[in-house]
């Protein structure tokens, strides 16, 4: 689908399973090389403001890693869920993610991801930012299957405590937008940068 030149290496600069397995579905080939920031807010960050500033400062940490090359493609992203416009991060502990989850229950919230692509090009950096954004909708959920959720261990590192691509399908009644953006990278809307990027 994309072909790098041969002077060209793609990084993924995160460690999420779900992203690796994404861009493999398509037939890339890449490096992982996870970039260690503070992914705190910061006070009154709105939720898109919030993954924007991520994927950018994920992608400028791979790309002045030890291990960057010179012809080193740039892969980042940041994904957070939105509710009443709060962010929803990782649960701290399976209490926190019930209350996320009962935040969540019957009713619509937003996921964005932030994605960065970084190029380096002769000595420069080149760089192309994007944040995409998803409706999801939620079924009332009881405390009895949030329990059940929070049980299978799926909600310890995932923002909002859910992956749709698990057992928490089972709560999702809708989605508008990118489906691929909500498992934590929006996989249209990247390739398409990369292309832009690689021109």
């Amino acid at each position: 689908m994309i072909a790098l030149p041969s002077d060209r290496s793609l990084v993924l600069a995160s460690g999420s399973p779900r992203r690796r397995e994404l861009l493999r579905s398509v037939g890339l080939t890449f490096a992982v090389r996870a970039a260690n920031i503070d992914e705190t807010p910061v006070p009154g960050e709105s939720p898109t403001n919030y993954v924007r500033r991520l994927s950018i400062e994920k992608a400028a940490a791979s790309m002045e890693s030890l291990l960057a090359g010179r012809g080193d493609v740039v892969i980042a992203a940041d994904t957070t869920v939105e509710v009443d416009g709060r962010i929803l991060e990782k649960p701290v502990d399976d209490d926190d993610a019930r209350r996320m989850l009962r935040s969540l229950s019957g009713r619509s919230h937003r996921v964005h991801t932030g994605v960065t692509v970084s190029i380096a090009d002769h000595g420069a950096r080149r760089s192309t930012t994007i944040v995409v954004s998803t409706d999801v909708v939620f079924a009332t959920l009881t405390d009895q299957m949030i329990d059940w959720y929070v049980a299978t261990g799926e909600a310890s590192d995932k923002a909002g405590a859910y992956g749709i691509q698990g057992a928490a399908a089972a709560f999702v009644e809708r989605v508008d937008g990118s489906v691929t953006n909500v498992i934590g990278l929006p996989l249209a809307e990247t390739l398409e940068i990369l292309r832009n990027v690689l021109g």
